[in-house]
């Protein structure tokens, strides 16, 4: 299976965060998920990703390609939709495109207008009365009008309402049909992935916890409830984090067949979501369990 992004050994040091010699593999023809609480390190990733970060050390590469070299090939390639509007506000999206167009090799403005009407986007309003939501589909609309190979999106749900994110997620499903494109999709919002990813990668201060398919999460994890009576030195270790309260406890284990075990009807195992995931790995006793 071939991989469309590659970081290897890659270090980075700013102000207040660090990565540390993090490996990361994007599979190519997917919908990665990329997760983690604000300030996880997505951003900062997301950016060495496309080179508007450099690292300290180690190596970035997209579609097999580094940017020293082939900066303007490998950007061709991509469509980045980010969380706020990223074009001029004074300008309207049919401006846009004429600026946009010429600096890519397989601009389609056939497919531009289809997506335009698709979208229900006006031509002739400035970006600045655009709603967040209309700003996404403009985004999206430029990255598919010349035929992006990867769409890496940086928190693209991000402040929009529920039904503008159902309808993206939508989008999002449409434009993945054909098997051509990958898509890296950055989100806090875990749900939003519950229906598109394929994979899931979880960072947590800098440093990428798991990078599994979503099928795996779904069979390794899940969440324990029961009486705290239950817990001890020996049975605490089948857990990666334990939250307790006077109702009893709350964990998240990958040693689901031993907890059956040993526990057996004393206790309620659920499959684990990955808001839940997200929750425990984050400062976990025991993460790799």
């Amino acid at each position: 299976m071939e991989n469309v992004i590659e970081l290897h050994d890659v270090s980075k040091s700013l102000k207040a965060f660090t990565i540390d010699h993090m490996d990361l593999q994007i599979k190519q023809g997917y919908v990665t998920g990329f997760i983690g609480a604000n300030g996880a390190g997505k951003s900062t990733t997301m950016k060495l990703i496309m080179n508007l970060l450099q690292p300290d050390n180690g190596e970035v590469s997209v579609f097999g390609l580094d940017y020293a070299n082939h900066e303007k090939e490998i950007k061709d390639r991509i469509g980045f939709v980010y969380d706020s509007n990223i074009f001029y506000e004074s300008l309207n999206l049919k401006d846009i495109s004429r600026i946009v167009a010429p600096a890519y090799k397989h601009w389609n403005q056939k497919q531009f207008k289809a997506y335009v009407n698709q979208f229900e986007l006006p031509l002739n309003k400035p970006m600045k009365k655009f709603s967040k939501g209309m700003q996404m589909k403009a985004s999206i609309t430029i990255a598919l009008s010349h035929d992006a190979e990867l769409i890496v999106m940086d928190e693209p749900t991000a402040g929009l309402d529920p039904t503008s994110r159902r309808e993206l997620l939508d989008i999002f499903q449409e434009v993945m049909t054909d098997g051509k494109r990958t898509i890296l999709f950055s989100t806090h919002i875990t749900s939003d992935l519950d229906r598109i990813a394929d994979y899931i990668v979880l960072i947590d201060e800098g440093e990428i916890l798991f990078d599994k398919p979503v099928y795996e999460l779904q069979e390794q994890y899940a969440v324990v409830k029961g009486s705290t009576e239950l817990l001890d030195a020996d049975t605490e270790a089948y857990f990666i984090k334990i939250e307790r309260s006077p109702n009893g406890f709350q964990a998240l284990t990958k040693k689901v067949a031993t907890v059956k075990e040993v526990f057996g009807k004393h206790v309620v195992i659920e499959e684990a979501s990955l808001e839940e995931i997200m929750f425990y790995m984050k400062g976990a006793d025991h993460p790799y369990d």
